[in-house]
């Protein structure tokens, strides 16, 4: 899929290759869906320069230390792949200044709600609203005859 360039994103992480397939997120962009994308930032490089008109979000941990206890308590590596791991997310999480938001995922029900804001905010946009809404603003406009 990548040399025939059906990946709207893919990247190399953890030693492992991930990929969106970029006639799946295109199907859903135009029935007007809201795509969410958990894509690290080599991917979200990717998708701004295919849909400049992305939104980015970046979600932060509250802590190193927090982090670490997350992936501790996921209870799938061992110390050696959670070194890594925290040694990548430093250089991960360096790269939070390139999204048009940020999140610190400290309290998941805080930072779930400021996520949905984001959404809303995006979905309410005058393109979109223009959109969505095309018959009415028409007959609003339209001249009284």
């Amino acid at each position: 899929m990548i040399d025939a360039g059906a990946f709207l994103e893919h990247a190399r992480v953890f030693d492992y290759f991930y990929g969106t397939s970029q006639a799946g997120i295109e199907s859903q962009l135009d029935a007007g869906q809201d795509v969410i994308l958990e894509i690290d930032w080599q991917g979200a490089a990717q998708v701004r320069k295919v849909l400049p008109e992305c939104v980015g979000i970046f979600i932060l941990p509250p802590s190193r230390a927090a982090l670490e206890d997350r992936l501790r308590d996921r209870g799938q590596d061992d110390d050696a792949i959670i070194a890594r791991r925290m040694q990548d997310a430093v250089s991960e999480m360096s790269h939070y200044g390139e999204y048009d938001y940020l999140i610190i995922n400290d309290v998941f029900a805080a930072a779930r709600d400021e996520l949905a804001a984001v959404i809303q905010c995006r979905q309410l946009r005058l393109p979109v609203q223009r959109q969505r809404h095309a018959a009415l603003l028409g007959d609003l406009l339209a001249s009284a005859g």
